[in-house]
């Protein structure tokens, strides 16, 4: 009884702690990104106003496409080939579940897209679901994905405001069928974005917070298992 009290005592400090760090995130974006020119968190030394454009003057935006899947010389290659299902559970993704073969890429509209310059960015079956592609890939229809230049962008910044730019595609998808949003109407999406430093600074402090969150629920997650061990084995 002593020994399941203290294991319950360390998930619920765990828990706590693991919410507390979401809700600090929670509020930083909330305060980092207002659609003002001027954010009211802001780190020193940067006073210039924040500028708004569109995500397609940022970025390349690429649909996807499927290779015919009667013609297996098309399939189980070397290359990566994501379906949204994949999407939305991990900040980075490096290896898809189906692969297809160059000739499959060839006989298809799908697109080599390039790793550690992409975020891959559902525009269907759950819209604005997001991953940033550590090596090489392609994808299905279900995506209308970044190609990010960072001379001018930093990959992780606009990956953390992509919050802001699923709400604005949620609004304008449209579908008898299931709702997506086009490649043009992706292209429209609103951003406000400050320079290229300031944007590489608020990436980096974002990252950091991400991987304290992931260690925490990690934290969580071997101490719920370590309950669950001790139940089973102790009451059989």
């Amino acid at each position: 009884g002593k020994t399941l009290k203290l294991i319950d005592t360390l998930i619920t400090l765990q828990q706590r702690k693991l919410q507390q760090l979401k809700l600090l995130k929670k509020a930083m974006l909330q305060d980092l990104f207002t659609d003002k020119k001027v954010p009211k968190l802001r780190f020193s030394g940067f006073k210039e106003n924040w500028i708004q454009c569109k995500l397609g003057e940022i970025v390349k935006v690429i649909g996807g496409g499927t290779p015919s899947t009667k013609n297996p010389k098309y399939w189980n290659g070397q290359i990566n080939w994501y379906s949204p299902n994949e999407i939305g559970s991990s900040i980075f993704v490096n290896s898809s579940k189906k692969k297809i073969t160059s000739e499959g890429l060839k006989h298809s509209s799908a697109k080599l897209l390039p790793g550690n310059k992409t975020i891959l960015f559902t525009s269907r079956a759950g819209i604005g679901d997001m991953a940033i592609m550590t090596s090489d890939g392609t994808t299905n229809q279900g995506f209308q994905s970044w190609i990010v230049d960072s001379k001018d962008t930093d990959i992780y910044f606009l990956y953390t405001l992509g919050f802001k730019l699923k709400r604005q595609s949620l609004r304008k998808a449209s579908g008898s069928t299931f709702l997506e949003i086009s490649n043009s109407e992706v292209k429209q999406l609103k951003l406000t974005v400050p320079s290229i430093e300031e944007q590489e600074l608020i990436g980096l402090i974002v990252q950091k917070m991400d991987r304290l969150i992931v260690i925490q629920q990690k934290e969580f997650n071997k101490l719920e298992s370590l309950k669950k061990f001790l139940l089973q084995n102790m009451f059989i």
